[in-house]
């Protein structure tokens, strides 16, 4: 797992997610995630099912990886998520997520991923308690806490998912997961994410809207709001 931005003073990654790019120039997104100074990338698998959105598959992964050298995020919000996971990690996907409302059996996908060589991690929705990944976290790498109903970018944050955030900090004790967030981050939310503990911060729309995406990337990551 890729470590924070800066060693010196708390930071936390910021995670662009391509859901918000222009799918038409995907080389140039990627490049502008890596200009940024940052070295996540966020990528939102949806089947429709489990959300009401379609997003895009492994192909999509397996043709933008010789792209980029970033650290490929990958957050399946698909129902049954173990059916694919072969195809995703051999897609070049170096975390793969996915969601315990969508698991029948978690341990057993959990397992799977780590199988192919790929860090794992776990998702709640805003609905979810967080007690529910509890079980599980001597097993992962990543918690994913939803913090808008999964589907859809440009919602806004849903401040009582912080409350999770906060509990998974506070339970970590000396296991090695990162805690990540995902939904309404942007200038206005980012104070109370920074201040909550977290790790890793997905941005989708506020991202790709920054004129100068490198400041952006460099306050957000400080817990900065005021991005002028």
């Amino acid at each position: 797992m890729l470590c924070y931005i800066d060693g010196m003073e708390r930071s936390i990654i910021i995670a662009p997610s391509v859901l918000s790019a222009d799918f038409s120039d995907i080389r140039t997104a990627l490049e502008d995630i890596r200009l940024s100074g940052t070295n996540w990338v966020h990528l939102d698998v949806m089947d429709g099912v489990f959300v009401p959105n379609i997003t895009f598959g492994p192909k999509f992964i397996s043709d933008i990886r010789p792209c980029s050298d970033l650290f490929f995020d990958t957050h399946l919000m698909i129902e049954e998520p173990v059916r694919f996971i072969e195809q995703f990690a051999k897609a070049g996907s170096d975390c793969i997520t996915v969601h315990t409302e969508a698991c029948e059996d978690i341990r057993e996908t959990l397992d799977l991923i780590k199988s192919f060589g790929v860090e794992c991690g776990l998702s709640i929705r805003p609905s979810t308690p967080v007690e529910e990944v509890e079980p599980y976290l001597d097993m992962v790498d990543l918690v994913l806490i939803m913090s808008v109903n999964p589907g859809f970018g440009g919602q806004e944050l849903i401040p009582e998912t912080l409350n999770k955030v906060k509990r998974l900090v506070e339970i970590r004790g000396d296991r090695d997961y990162f805690i990540s967030i995902d939904g309404g981050v942007n200038a206005s939310t980012i104070t109370d994410v920074f201040s909550s503990g977290v790790d890793v911060a997905v941005a989708g729309s506020a991202f790709f809207s920054a004129k100068d995406k490198r400041s952006f990337v460099q306050k957000m990551s400080r817990g900065q709001g005021d991005l002028r």
